[in-house]
């Protein structure tokens, strides 16, 4: 059975460090405009509190006070007052959702900066990152850092300082008209609250981050799965893969299971502690109003102000672990971002000027790991506008010179030059402008086919979209399909037979029009008839151009202007189709196989 992917370990991350990291994008340089939303909602936030804390309780007190003496001859004083208690109200929740308004727009582009900046360093991270990290787990670090992002401006912005302000008001009142004991009992009970509630919210957020660590990797195994749907079918695996799966979704439901539980411990805890600061608070009062010293009214005041009080407190808990949540959340992100480039140009990189496109490698050597070896000491020339071949046993290091040439990865020895100008002091953006490949596997855009055949060049017009797929011998297929070139080709061109993929990859190519093509196994997973068919076409397009085919077939490079043989990183026999023959050597002996292989399946059909 193969193994369980391990699953990463949630890192706890300094709560003050990951938000300096976010200030740029919530207060960005230039946008004036910006600031101004979070200074005015800011404003709306001291506005609405001031009319919480001073409106709607004392009106209610007045009201209580007047009615309790049995002054009937105020009773338009106390209809005002409960007009004024029910303004006050309304005006809280006014204030509130102005604030919303103004503020949306703000949380909105910062997290449309922020997660165009995570994904355009995603694009320039090195092949290696990308071979070597899951895609499912890797867009779910990104889903959840854009997603905490509005949560924790909301929280704080609009829940933690307004409940500070809030309890600084509170407190002044409490101290100004009720004396010391009550502003004591206020602020043991808030530390108290804020103590327990961290504390079990602590216990709550190591469960929570096991559960997400579990989700990560159900989610990656689910991506990954489905990916592969045809290997699993091949192998008669769905048993296995459901199984796997069901594992890893049991282990995320014992977990959430644990997580609800540490929940209702907390809203227990929580709730002994407001319910008993409410009846100390009020007792504080009533013994007050006994000796005469405190009125009815005041007992509604602190019972409406602590009341108030309570209600953002009582979400302190879910405030507290939504915060550290989205600082994980976000942490994670910015070590995306912080993930350095394997590849990057010099300071004074250059952009590549292709003249005639002669390509060299000299000495090349490379390993994917320090201590295995692929390329030891290659030296090729490909003149302009010829073809090399290069062809070899599995493993020998053919298709790793293709991600060389396109930088992918730098040798760690020798050096790769196009027309003089060493690939390593250019811009990789200018060099791979002057190369095409047609791969092996072609992957397409799960788009319509102009859209992939278009990718070759941003700016093409439908009528060169047309002229590549027609130099490519799809156009006639296209014009079949009752959708033509809008035809949706599925996920990873699915919808597509293997020859088609292959023929839209050529007319991609076509359009960029680059002046060095490679050509990496482009036909080798295709059958022998539409192999034919579509060595043609690409042997129309290597004219003129100098052309680098990576072949596993020899039949189709018997053409090329120079044949290299790769064995074990070295190159072992160079030379043209005819003189590697009459040499005798592997060349040959591969030759030879193949040919018999080829009769073979002849005689069998």
């Amino acid at each position: 059975m193969p193994p369980e992917t391990s699953i990463p370990e949630t890192v706890e991350r300094p709560l003050w460090a990951t938000l300096r990291r976010f200030l740029p994008y919530l207060w960005p340089q230039g946008e004036g405009g910006l600031k101004a939303r979070i200074l005015g909602a800011m404003v709306l936030v001291v506005l609405s509190k001031l009319v919480q804390v001073y409106g709607a309780p004392f009106a209610l007190q007045g009201a209580v006070d007047h009615m309790a003496a049995g002054d009937r001859a105020a009773t338009t004083l106390v209809l005002l007052l409960v007009i004024g208690y029910a303004a006050s109200r309304f005006g809280t929740i006014l204030f509130n959702n102005l604030r919303n308004v103004v503020f949306e727009r703000v949380g909105q582009e910062s997290t449309r900066r922020l997660a165009a900046n995570v994904f355009r360093h995603l694009h320039q991270l090195s092949l290696r990152f990308h071979l070597e990290r899951r895609t499912g787990a890797v867009t779910r670090v990104v889903e959840r850092g854009t997603k905490s992002i509005d949560t924790m401006l909301y929280f704080l912005l609009f829940n933690i300082a307004p409940t500070i302000l809030e309890l600084v008001l509170v407190i002044g009142i409490f101290w100004t008209r009720f004396g010391l004991w009550l502003v004591a009992a206020t602020l043991v009970m808030v530390v108290a609250y804020v103590a327990v509630t961290r504390w079990i919210t602590d216990w709550r957020t190591a469960l929570r981050n096991r559960m997400n660590d579990l989700d990560t990797g159900a989610v990656a195994h689910a991506v990954d799965s489905l990916l592969n749907f045809e290997t699993v079918k091949y192998f008669n695996a769905e048993a296995r893969e459901s199984e796997r799966y069901d594992r890893a979704v049991d282990a995320y439901a014992k977990a959430a299971v644990k997580s609800e539980n540490s929940l209702a411990w907390l809203n227990i805890a929580q709730a002994l502690i407001t319910n008993g600061m409410m009846g100390v608070g009020m007792g504080i009062v009533v013994y007050g109003w006994s000796g005469g010293r405190f009125s009815p009214g005041d007992v509604v005041l602190v019972s409406t102000l602590l009341s108030q009080l309570f209600r953002p407190l009582d979400l302190l808990g879910m405030v507290y672990r939504t915060i550290r949540q989205g600082v994980i959340d976000m942490g994670a992100m910015f070590d995306l971002i912080d993930t350095p480039a394997e590849i990057v140009d010099m300071p004074d990189a250059s952009a590549l000027h292709i003249s005639d496109g002669h390509v060299r490698f000299e000495n090349v050597r490379f390993g994917y790991d320090a201590d295995r070896a692929i390329l030891k000491g290659i030296d090729l020339d490909v003149p302009a506008g010829s073809t090399l071949a290069v062809v070899g046993p599995s493993g020998a290091g053919k298709s790793t010179l293709a991600r060389l040439l396109f930088r992918f990865y730098d040798p760690t020895g020798g050096r790769i030059t196009i027309d003089g100008q060493g690939i390593a002091q250019v811009t990789q953006q200018s060099l791979r402008a002057g190369i095409g490949i047609v791969p092996q596997d072609t992957v397409l855009f799960n788009d319509t086919i102009g859209y992939n055949i278009a990718y070759g060049r941003a700016d093409a017009t439908d009528a060169e979209v047309q002229a590549a797929a027609r130099g490519a011998a799809i156009a006639g297929f296209i014009d079949q399909l009752p959708d033509g070139y809008a035809t949706r080709v599925g996920e990873r061109g699915l919808k597509l037979s293997g020859g088609e993929k292959q023929r839209v990859a050529i007319a991609r190519t076509l359009l960029k029009d680059p002046p060095i093509l490679i050509l990496d196994e482009a036909t080798s997973a295709l059958d022998s008839r539409t192999e034919a068919e579509i060595q043609t076409t690409l042997q129309a397009i290597e004219r003129g151009r100098t052309t680098i085919v990576i072949a596993h077939r020899l039949s189709t490079i018997v053409h090329a202007d120079q044949i290299v043989v790769l064995d074990a990183g070295r190159v072992a026999e160079r030379g043209t189709h005819a003189g590697l023959l009459a040499k005798g050597g592997l060349y040959a002996e591969m030759w030879a196989r193949q040919q018999a292989e080829r009769e073979r399946a002849e005689a069998a059909e």
